[in-house]
């Protein structure tokens, strides 16, 4: 009978450190091109389950990109998910070559579905999201800091519009980028046609849920992390929680529903009636998250612009 092999990659600036189970061998190779198509080699001829990096800040790109080309099943996962596997099966200790070994333990239990690359398109997309996210961090820290200052006003007034501008800088880059990209360009079209989904949001689902229209509604808010969640244990019943998935974009998700609850059609008379049946504010806004993203994933999926009637067709 044919051994299934399951891969963990341990993913560093340097080096990519290798543990395949049920087997138990062990390498390390260098993450540049050389390295990481000797490991190519090596994996060819294994029946292999699936082979799983940490998601890393873009040092598991190349790898990613190489062992993805050369024809093996790749997924690249959350460092959070791998993080509560290990403590869940007692492997507190963290070396590189123990993280690769519970990399291969979570896809030998877990078994990922592989995960298809980025074009480079998405790639960049995601770069310059990514970025203007920092820079709009870095600007509310300034703008913060402005009003207790007293003797650098000057300095920070002068960082303010500094931010301001390389801000502007890069929206008009990641607009550019969309436009030149017509299945980019047609899929942002579909997507503002919604009241209250204005350029952030738009670019960062392209940019981060590129899943979005091939979802079902309760796969899309588990994915981002707006589903409730239940916190039951015998006879308690907690309340309702959302956690996980990908905060970043909750976040951007989060200041667009702010906006839709004001002007769009479908979500202000929801959000209303939730407030007149007691719920708290923050509770309701929630609820006009998913339903909002569940609105979005419809869209994508029939590439239809927004309709009132489609308010309905989120499942």
């Amino acid at each position: 009978m044919t051994v299934t092999t399951y891969v963990g990659i341990d993913v560093s600036k340097a080096f990519l450190d290798v543990a395949m189970l049920p087997g138990g061998e062990a390498l390390q190779v260098s993450n540049d091109a050389a390295g990481i198509e000797e490991l190519a080699s090596g994996l060819r001829g294994l029946n292999l389950g699936v082979v799983v990096l940490e998601a890393t800040g873009g040092y598991e790109l190349e790898a990613w990109t190489q062992l993805t080309e050369a024809g093996l099943p790749v997924a690249v996962v959350n460092p959070r998910q791998i993080r509560e596997f290990a403590r869940a099966t007692g492997r507190l200790a963290k070396t590189d070559r123990i993280d690769a070994e519970v990399l291969a333990r979570f896809a030998e239990a877990v078994r990922p579905e592989p995960r298809l690359l980025p074009d480079e398109a998405t790639q960049a997309l995601r770069e310059l999201v990514r970025y203007r996210r920092q820079l709009t961090e870095s600007l509310t820290q300034v703008k913060n800091r402005l009003r207790l200052a007293a003797v650098t006003r000057c300095e920070l007034e002068d960082d303010i519009a500094h931010l301001k501008q390389k801000l502007a800088a890069v929206e008009g880059r990641i607009a550019r980028l969309i436009e030149q990209v017509p299945a980019a360009k047609g899929r942002a079209e579909l997507l503002r046609s919604v009241p209250g989904v204005g350029p952030a949001l738009t670019s960062s689902l392209l940019a981060e849920l590129p899943e979005l229209g091939s979802l079902n509604r309760k796969q899309v808010a588990a994915l981002v992390g707006v589903a409730p969640l239940n916190r039951d244990s015998g006879t308690l019943r907690g309340r309702r929680t959302i956690w996980g998935g990908r905060a970043a974009l909750r976040a951007t998700l989060y200041m667009a529903a702010v906006v839709a609850v004001r002007y769009n059609t479908a979500l202000r008379p929801f959000y209303l009636r939730l407030l007149e049946r007691g719920k708290p504010a923050k509770l309701a806004l929630t609820a006009c998250m998913r339903k909002l993203l569940c609105i979005l994933n419809a869209i994508a999926r029939t590439k239809r612009p927004w309709q009132k009637p489609l308010a309905g067709l989120t499942s």
